[in-house]
């Protein structure tokens, strides 16, 4: 990364006109204006606005609601993509957070098999445990 107030080379030079943040800023303007710009007032200008492309998301919704009554107004965003940073930036809390989710799911799975396993063999009349019952099969029916 370059150094605030470092001069800018041939090559950043050529290279800032090919910058799809600068391209997209430059083609909302008029032309005189955005042929006005020199190259180092583009590369700072750059700088300024972030050298992110925010507006690639596979999922993007965004918008605005008020609440009646109010004259409050809230927005909201819901973005979603595959992951283009480079380095783990909250890869871990990603990786430790998918597998408490997987955790969770699995649990709740193999509970509820475990339970439709059970009402079956209720309702198929096969008791493993003579004289054991968890009750769960008579609740279902009305107390019979």
């Amino acid at each position: 990364m370059k150094q605030p107030g470092a001069q800018t080379t041939t090559q950043d030079a050529r290279d800032i006109h090919k910058d799809p943040t600068i391209k997209r800023v430059l083609s909302r303007m008029p032309d005189e204006v955005a042929e006005s710009f020199t190259d180092e007032q583009l590369m700072h200008l750059r700088n300024a606005i972030g050298a992110r492309n925010w507006g690639d998301h596979a999922l993007d919704w965004r918008g605005t609601f008020g609440l009646p009554f109010s004259g409050w107004r809230w927005y909201y965003v819901v973005l979603m993509g595959r992951n283009r940073r480079r380095g783990n930036h909250g890869d871990t809390v990603s990786k430790g957070f998918m597998r408490l989710m997987a955790a969770v799911f699995l649990f709740f799975s193999m509970t509820l098999g475990l339970l439709l396993l059970y009402l079956l063999k209720s309702f198929l009349g096969i008791d493993l445990i003579d004289g054991f019952h968890l009750g769960l099969w008579q609740w279902l029916n009305g107390g019979q």
